[in-house]
């Protein structure tokens, strides 16, 4: 429900920052965000909580769009890469630093309470001193208070930068209030029909959906769940590695703050996506062989006490043939695999899954499994999951966002970064809903490797689709994406912008 809530805050955000101002679309995600973590804390029945986790996901998808956008306009051209990655790597590190808070709540009276309650002081901080920050200088100017967008650039740039981008800012609102007139009516045929916003929403909104589709909030969301399903059967070992990928993930948004300006944002997802490719493929092999590889049903282990039982094991014509994945895809009732006393890789017994069997497993000093099977290649997986992390949050984790703070032209910026954070969150939400049903259908191995595919795709649509914006004005970005959309020799460097008029598209 959080989830659907950011899409919805995520098309409103959009509308909310051209019409209001950036500042003013962060204060209402904080207002938001506030109001939702109280409901939550005080809840007195799931339904209200359910309510309190919209009013959240509102927030954050207001919030998601606005921040990059209102540091991307703040911020010269050669730091604002590494300022837009910042705000990413206070995200990914707000998300490792919730894992401990909400580990530090566990043994507290009201637990829940405490934990979904405490996400409301960091969003009252922040409404109080966003105070103490002036609008986006580039929304003041559109809207005709250019006094004011020059006060506040002055106070950004430097004094031999500061004419020069109030010029080509002038230039850019004047350019576009002749092509297409003082209307603030903007509409979906417009921003087809407007070349630089096509191109620019091609490479903005396609980045979002890859972004997700490639699987990360899998990995984000799964974590616990990806681990238990390539072998550790603990709880608090499969949670506590989880912590490891979170704080990888925060990690590698340090390394995107300091290769976004050098390095530049094609550059770096296709080295993302090279990385992510070939951790996916490592997943899949591990997941194969976690498959084919699973510890036998021992027939004696099984039927040693014969209420507990797995009831399609007495009832299989084939139970000769099990093994522990067989075991733990029966569903009449579910039932889980008790390893043997002599190692968790041999032949172990398949019984039927409820707390009271688990406790009989565990007090025979044995390993209970639910969701996947004893396996040496456990580690692997691990392996696999920080490789991926640690390639995919530098590019493909932060470079989306930024793209899409500085790509669009300045009038509709607000409204196609809402329409791109939107695509955003709803591949968010297909990706989170059928992942565990996908590896129930078709198996982790293969759901694994349908992510590397998709991996695969992406890089060919950056290559293809995604402009270089590497320490360009923003002005300048949009004549460059109304001269020329494909830039192929992404390893070269681009010769100087020249001026529209001598551009062919």
């Amino acid at each position: 429900m959080a989830v659907a809530g950011a899409i919805v805050g995520a098309a409103i955000g959009g509308w909310a920052n051209d019409k209001f101002g950036r500042r003013s679309a962060i204060l209402m995600a904080d207002f938001l965000f506030l109001i939702g973590a109280i409901i939550m804390a005080v809840a007195p029945n799931p339904s209200l909580i359910v309510v309190g986790r919209v009013f959240v996901g509102l927030g954050v998808g207001m919030a998601s769009m606005t921040a990059p956008l209102y540091i991307s306009e703040a911020s010269p051209a050669k730091i604002r890469g590494a300022l837009v990655s910042t705000n990413g790597f206070l995200i990914t590190g707000g998300q490792f630093v919730s894992y401990l808070i909400n580990l530090a709540f566990t043994d507290v009276k009201g637990t829940w309470r405490w934990m979904l309650g405490i996400a409301g002081v960091p969003a009252l901080l922040q409404f109080i001193l966003m105070f103490t920050l002036p609008e986006s200088p580039r929304w003041l100017y559109r809207k005709g208070r250019e006094e004011e967008a020059k006060a506040i650039m002055r106070r950004i740039y430097s004094a031999e930068d500061v004419e020069h981008e109030i010029r080509a800012l002038k230039d850019s609102v004047e350019s576009e209030i002749f092509e297409e007139g003082s209307s603030e009516k903007i509409n979906i045929t417009k921003l087809c029909k407007t070349k630089t916003v096509r191109r620019g929403l091609i490479a903005g909104v396609g980045l979002q959906v890859f972004q997700q589709f490639v699987g990360i909030n899998t990995v984000m969301y799964y974590s616990p769940t990806i681990f238990q399903l390539a072998g550790f059967a603990s709880n608090r070992t499969a949670i506590l590695l989880s912590l490891v990928t979170a704080g990888l993930n925060a990690f590698g948004s340090i390394i995107s703050i300091y290769l976004i300006d050098r390095t530049g944002r094609k550059k770096l997802l296709i080295i993302s996506l090279f990385g992510v490719i070939v951790s996916l493929g490592l997943l899949t092999g591990v997941f194969y062989e976690v498959t084919t590889h699973a510890p036998a049903i021992s027939s004696l282990e099984t039927q040693r006490f014969n209420n507990v039982t797995c009831p399609d094991y007495n009832s299989s014509l084939k139970a000769q043939t099990w093994d522990c994945m067989t075991c733990l895809k029966a569903s009449s009732p579910s039932c889980g695999f008790c390893s043997s006393p002599s190692g968790k890789e041999h032949p172990g017994a398949c019984w039927v899954s409820n707390d009271s069997v688990k406790d009989l497993c565990h007090n025979e000093n044995r390993l209970w499994y639910t969701r996947g099977c004893p396996s040496n290649f456990g580690w692997f997986a691990l392996l696999g999951l920080g490789l991926y992390i640690i390639f995919f949050s530098p590019g493909m984790g932060t470079v989306p966002w930024i793209v899409n703070s500085e790509i669009y032209p300045l009038r509709f910026r607000g409204i196609c970064g809402g329409i791109a954070a939107t695509a955003n969150w709803i591949s968010n939400l297909i990706v989170a809903q059928s992942f565990l049903s996908l590896t129930e259908a078709i198996g982790t191995s293969w759901t694994f490797l349908m992510f590397g595919v998709i991996s695969v795709i992406a890089l060919l649509f950056v290559v293809v689709c995604v402009p270089e914006t590497k320490g360009m004005p923003m002005e300048e970005i949009e004549k460059m994406l109304e001269g020329r959309s494909l830039h192929f020799k992404f390893w070269k460097k681009r010769s100087q912008p020249v001026e529209k008029g001598n551009q062919t598209a």
